[in-house]
Formats: structure tokens, C-alpha cells, sequence
């Protein structure tokens, strides 16, 4: 009760603060104009409002029309810069590792940096991105060792764009173990993904998903050739984790990985039948088969496996068996950049309706207008985000920390409407020369 009532008066005398920039109509202040490093900082922080935040919604608008016509005479070099990518991409949906190369080099450009501090900066970073190379280097090996691009050719051969990926879900050292679980289960869990996407026949992919109910070796039988390969793969991988579990004495985490992985199966099911059958659902229930099928819930699941005594019972519960805001606020923001991003792809490969399609079609909207109101969607669901952080939770705060940091990593992924990790192209070659070839220059 403290706690909330202490955010109450936060938030009154916030509004006081913003009230004294205003004129007598409710306008900000032309005099406000002139201050480009205040308008960044402005900007910045509105991504952390919540629904209801009024001020800062005309905050927003009145720093984004500035920002986006800055006067050069007005701004340094470096501030430009700043400026410039802060529009395209906000530090609070950025990922950290990522932000960070990039804030990195726009320091040193200022006058008044602290050389012992940038020093400091470039060298946890090289030496963290030297960590990073060799677990890739191992996480390869293993890889090359199931032979995918042989027994799956029609799958994503991402392992180096999944690893990125999940850098934003924890990038520091002492998260080595979890990143190696996340990023085995993620790239056999996207090898799935493909085969009820594109491959499977619906007769195939019913039999799949009653082997992984099953999860017995003999339940392999009866599979189609592809398939045995892909199930052992599972069966030994969780026979791995499930072996350094029990060292640990976290043989309990078993149980939800499997349950994470049986249900995926089954989500994964429920969208092949749409697009089997042809169907378009309304968005209500487009998005009660998309949600589960996004797997944000699964890569939360293994993300938390890694992880040390933090991770209890009672956080697997709280994820898979409370449907938490916030986790549902997360999985809208990737289901929904991921539609608006792979629409046309998806459409020409042949995949189960978008929301974009769902939303055209249910409204009789254009495609443009139907994207616009799926972003007001996850701009509310970033609300709905900045919210719950502030909120007494049953689980701790590290924890809700990785649903922003996953939050973060998929807004990078989707950016530009584009699905940087199906189409690894220039972006994601970019991320990956950034994060894992290129070390700060010392």
C-alpha cells in the first residue's frame, strides 16, 4: 500500500513539473524548442508512460516534431547523431548490449567524456564479446553436429542470428549456461516451427504433436523419416539438460520444460489446422491461437532454466499456469511486430492469416490502416509493460527484468517491418558484425 501510494504522489508531482513547460492554452513552450539535449532526454522518457499518461503523450508528440526537424545549428556533430537514432530506436526498447556498442563511440565525441570511464566502458565490452565468440564457437560445433542443413533443408539454419538474439535476453557473463540452454532449445524449438509452418503434412504434424505428448523414444515410430530425426534431437537434448539439472538439484525444472515443449506442440497444431482448413479467424480468435503460438512463453520457460536459485517452482507457475499481464503484454508485442513484419512473406509461402489479413478482412480496412492499429496494439502493450515493472509481483524484479529484455530483443528483431531473423540480411549481419566480430577500438 506504501508503495503504491508513494507512485500516486510521483506521478501528481510529475505532472506538476510538466504543468510549469506549458503556456496558458496547455502547449508546451516555444522556449523548450531550443534545448535539443532536453528534447532527447523529454523524448526518452515518455516510452516509459503508462495508459492515462496524457502529459506525456503530448510530451511525445512535441518532442518527436522537433526532434525530427532539429536545426543542424542548433546540435553537435555527436548530438545529431543521438538524435537521429533515438527516433528510429528508444532506449527503453532497445537492447542493452546493442545500445550500448552504439552509445559507446558517441561518448568519446563528446568534450567533456571521462577517459578513465570509456576505458573502462571498451574494455568490459571487448572482454564480455570475447566470452560471447567462444560460446558460439561451442554452441556451432554442436550444432554442425545434428547435421540440420542435410536432415532439415527446409528449415532456418539461424543458430548465429538465434544467439544474437537472446544476447538481449542476458548478454553477462554469468549467464553463460542459460544462454547455451535457451539458444539449443530455441534453434530445435525453430526447426519445429518450420515443420508445422511449411513441410508437414496435417496427418504428419497430428502424429508429431502426439509423440511429443507422449515423449517416449517409441513413440517415434510410425514417423515420417525427418521427423524420428528431429524427435530424437529433442529426447537427447532434454536428456543433456535434465542430466545437468539433476547435478544441481534442480530436477524439477524438467518437468515444466517438457510441459513448455508439449504445449508448444499443441499451439503449433491449432494454427496448422486454420491454414489447413483454409480458415481467416475474427482477431479475437486469431489472437487466442497466435498468443500461444508466438512461444514467448517457451523462450521465457528456458530462459529461466539456466538461470540460479532466483528461479523457482513458484516463478514456472506463476509463468505457465497465471497468464501474467505482462508476459501477455510481451507475447502481443512479438506476435504482432513479427505479423506486421513477415505479412507478405508469410502469405506467399503459404502460412495460417496474419493479424494483418485477420484485421483487413473482419473491418474491411486497407493493409496500411490495418498495421497502424496493430502498432497503437503494442504501443498499449508497451503500457501495459512500463505498468507491471512497477508493480508488486509474486516473483522478483530480476525476473521481470528478462520479460523487458526479451520485449527488447524482439522489437529489434521485427524493426523496419522486417523480420531480421527469417530474411538475415543487412540489419542482422550488422547486429552480428557489432556485437561479436568488431571490438571497441582501445
Amino acid at each position: 500500500m506504501g508503495r503504491l501510494l508513494s507512485q500516486i504522489c510521483f506521478r501528481l508531482q510529475l505532472n506538476e513539473i510538466f504543468n510549469k513547460f506549458k503556456d496558458g492554452d496547455g502547449n508546451f513552450g516555444k522556449s523548450l524548442i531550443a534545448d535539443v539535449q532536453g528534447l532527447l532526454s523529454l523524448f526518452e522518457a515518455c516510452h516509459l508512460r503508462y495508459h492515462g499518461d496524457d502529459n506525456l503523450e503530448d510530451a511525445l508528440a512535441f518532442t518527436t516534431t522537433h526532434l525530427e526537424s532539429v536545426d543542424k545549428r542548433k546540435a553537435s556533430l555527436h548530438l545529431e547523431k543521438k538524435v537521429s537514432h533515438a527516433l528510429n530506436q528508444p532506449i527503453h526498447k532497445g537492447m542493452s548490449r546493442l545500445e550500448a556498442r552504439h552509445y559507446i563511440p558517441l561518448y568519446q565525441e563528446e568534450p567533456s567524456h571521462n577517459e578513465v570511464l570509456l576505458s573502462l566502458a571498451k574494455l568490459d565490452f571487448n572482454l564480455v564479446q570475447e566470452q560471447h565468440r567462444k560460446e558460439l564457437g561451442n554452441l556451432t560445433r554442436w550444432w554442425k553436429g545434428l547435421d540440420v542443413q542435410r536432415k532439415f533443408p527446409f528449415a532456418r539454419d539461424r543458430l548465429v542470428e538465434m544467439y544474437v538474439w537472446w544476447l538481449g535476453e542476458y548478454y553477462e557473463p554469468e549467464h553463460e549456461a542459460a544462454r547455451e540452454i535457451l539458444t539449443k532449445l530455441s534453434s530445435v524449438g525453430s526447426i519445429i516451427d518450420d515443420i508445422y509452418d511449411v513441410y508437414g503434412t496435417w496427418e504428419e504434424l497430428e502424429l508429431f504433436t502426439e509423440a511429443i505428448e507422449r515423449w517416449d523414444v517409441d513413440a517415434k515410430d510410425g514417423l515420417p523419416e525427418y521427423m524420428q530425426e528431429c524427435y530424437k534431437i529433442v529426447l537427447d537434448l532434454y536428456d543433456e539438460i535434465g542430466y545437468e539439472f539433476s547435478q544441481k538439484g534442480r530436477s524439477y525444472r524438467l518437468f515444466y520444460a517438457k510441459e513448455v515443449m508439449k504445449n508448444q506442440a499443441r499451439a503449433y497444431l491449432v494454427e496448422a489446422k486454420c491454414f489447413h482448413q483454409n480458415h481467416v479467424p475474427t482477431m479475437e480468435e486469431y489472437m487466442s491461437i497466435a498468443l500461444p503460438s508466438s512461444g514467448i512463453v517457451s523462450i521465457l520457460a528456458w530462459s529461466f532454466l539456466g538461470m540460479g536459485d532466483i528461479v523457482t517452482k513458484d516463478v514456472f507457475d506463476w509463468l505457465l499456469f497465471n497468464d501474467p499481464k505482462m508476459v501477455k503484454a510481451s507475447s502481443i508485442i512479438g506476435r504482432l511486430l513479427n505479423d506486421i513484419a513477415g505479412h507478405q512473406f508469410e502469405k506467399e509461402r503459404g502460412h495460417v492469416a496474419s493479424a494483418v489479413e485477420c484485421f483487413m478482412k473482419q473491418y474491411r480496412v486497407t493493409e496500411e490502416e490495418a498495421k497502424e492499429e496493430l502498432r497503437k496494439q503494442v504501443t498499449n502493450a508497451w503500457k501495459d509493460i512500463n505498468e507491471e515493472l512497477c508493480r508488486p509481483t509474486v516473483v522478483p524484479m530480476p525476473i521481470l527484468v528478462r520479460i523487458l529484455n526479451l520485449t527488447q530483443a524482439l522489437h529489434m528483431m521485427y524493426t523496419g517491418e522486417t523480420d531480421h531473423y527469417t530474411n538475415a540480411g543487412t540489419k542482422m549481419k550488422e547486429v552480428v558484425t557489432s556485437l561479436l566480430v568488431d571490438p571497441l577500438p582501445m
